[in-house]
């Protein structure tokens, strides 16, 4: 261990991808993160004279943390849903706190101090924040070494790459990021807010115009099944308490994420209205029981993230889609770091590998052998306080 080199082969290193939709974590060496769950967290006031703890409740300082799915479905009085992020980066540190000791007690199940963390950062993460997680990690878990390592980075990684133009589509943005023999170069990152959360508001849109009501599972008691296009014949449970209209808004998101899943495709030439007429409907049953096929709008909607003229109320806006983003980006890289060779274009077949690449990059580079020296280690953050995030981790 001399000279603050961190050389831990015999524990696995834990591997955190924390994005504004969901929290992936997990060994290093595996193949796919043990933890995935929602970033979004119920919050409650808590009553004084703490009660008992229960799955995926955490205490803090007068509030109560709902975390994981079962924790965060459970209708309550007055619970708000909030996310420690707001784009791309730690906002709210004491509910980023609460989802880190959920993941540790419930997924990871091991005493932070026994593993070091690589954890994945936005590519545009301020330097305050870096520092200010690293000072987290060390001082509050104890943890024996750290890395944090740019999303793109660790997405290029995970397809066997360490130079090319990251695309990444996530909740809240679609971002294209060039990379660099391993480093993000800053200039070319382009960001478009044309990305999933924009495609559940088409959604909703949508069922705005078909007069489709959004009914969460957690209002109903019972439905009856009835034919195709009728109105839903439903009860309402009784009793239900007095949920925030955030944690309703949620409820209903899940119901059109459900639907975005099962429903929409992507059109593989450019969107042409007689060829998507022409397109198979798929039939799609709501949770109260309305059930209906959805035909040429299952292929409009994805489409505004390629052509954001196709988008309705969008006319005339500056918003890029994503060939653009694509486009841009590359305008702003150095001339003489454009290959001007043929277009190549990775992209993994499954979608579990796509959805979970930066945290499989992750798990690839902080097992590698020749990383274990790249680590930043608890000696050397005593030594040189938390500024050496910004040496250690370009």
């Amino acid at each position: 261990m001399s000279g603050g080199v961190y050389g831990g082969d015999e524990v696995g290193a834990l591997v955190f991808d924390i994005g504004s939709f969901s929290v992936r974590a997990g060994y290093a060496g595996e193949d796919c993160p043990k933890a995935d769950f929602p970033t979004t967290v119920g919050l409650l006031a808590a009553e004084e004279g703490g009660g008992l703890e229960l799955e995926g409740e955490k205490e803090k300082k007068g509030k109560i943390f709902h975390i994981d799915t079962n924790a965060l479905h459970v209708p309550r009085d007055g619970a708000e849903v909030m996310s420690p992020l707001k784009n791309g980066m730690i906002e709210d540190w004491e509910c980023f706190r609460a989802i880190l000791d959920h993941t540790y007690s419930k997924h990871v199940k091991s005493e932070p101090n026994l593993h070091p963390v690589l954890m994945s950062e936005a590519p545009w993460n301020t330097r305050a924040k870096r520092e200010k997680l690293t000072e987290l990690m060390f001082e509050q878990y104890n943890i024996p070494a750290f890395f944090l390592c740019k999303t793109a980075v660790l997405t290029a990684f995970a397809n066997g790459r360490s130079t090319g133009l990251v695309l990444d589509s996530g909740a809240t943005h679609t971002t294209a990021i060039p990379v660099h023999d391993g480093y993000v170069l800053q200039q070319g990152i382009v960001k478009s807010p044309l990305a999933g959360d924009f495609i559940s508001m088409q959604c909703r849109e949508l069922f705005q115009e078909m007069a489709i009501d959004i009914i969460p599972p957690y209002m109903i008691a019972a439905k009856e099944p009835v034919r195709e296009g009728a109105p839903p014949n439903w009860k309402k449970k009784e009793k239900l308490p007095q949920v925030s209209k955030s944690w309703h808004n949620y409820m209903c998101n899940e119901v059109i994420q459900d639907f975005q899943a099962s429903v929409l495709q992507v059109s593989d030439s450019p969107y042409d209205e007689q060829v998507a007429a022409q397109m198979p409907t798929v039939h799609y049953e709501m949770p109260n029981g309305y059930n209906t096929d959805y035909g040429a709008e299952r292929l409009r909607i994805p489409e505004g993230l390629f052509d954001p003229s196709n988008v309705k109320g969008l006319s005339g806006n500056t918003m890029l889609g994503v060939g653009h983003v694509v486009t841009t980006s590359i305008g702003m890289c150095d001339i003489d770091i454009r290959p001007s060779m043929r277009l190549k274009l990775i992209a993994s077949n499954s979608t579990m590998e796509r959805k979970f690449s930066p945290w499989i990059g992750g798990s690839i580079l902080a097992s590698l052998g020749t990383f274990q020296q790249m680590w930043i280690s608890k000696q050397e953050y005593e030594e040189g306080g938390k500024q050496c995030v910004e040496r250690k981790c370009p």
